[in-house]
C-alpha cells in the first residue's frame, strides 16, 4: 500500500520527502520497497507515539532495550517461519 493512499496521511519532513523522491528514481524494486516500507513505518510510529526517532528523552541504554526487544520478536518470528516450513 502506497502512501498517497492513506487519507490520514501526515506529511514528512523536506529531508523524507527527499528520499521519496530519490526512491523513485531509483531502479531497484527492493530497493524501493524497502525504503517505502521504512517511510510507512515511520508515519505509523509518529501516529501511534507521537514522536519519532529525533526523540531526546531516551538513554543510550534505553535504545539499546528497544533495538534488544525488536531484535527477539524478530527471531520469534523467524523461528515460527522454520517450524512451519519444516510441517
Amino acid at each position: 500500500m502506497h502512501m498517497s493512499e492513506h487519507a490520514d496521511f501526515i506529511p514528512f519532513s523536506k529531508e523524507s520527502e527527499k528520499v521519496e523522491t530519490k526512491v523513485e528514481l531509483c531502479n531497484d524494486s527492493i530497493v524501493q520497497s524497502v525504503v517505502s516500507s521504512f517511510l510507512e513505518r515511520s508515519r505509523i510510529g509518529q501516529i501511534k507515539y507521537g514522536t519519532n526517532l529525533d526523540r531526546t528523552d531516551l538513554k543510550t541504554l534505553d535504545w539499546i532495550q528497544h533495538a534488544q526487544e525488536e531484535l527477539m520478536d524478530g527471531i520469534l518470528y523467524l523461528e515460527k517461519l522454520k517450524q512451519t516450513i519444516k510441517q
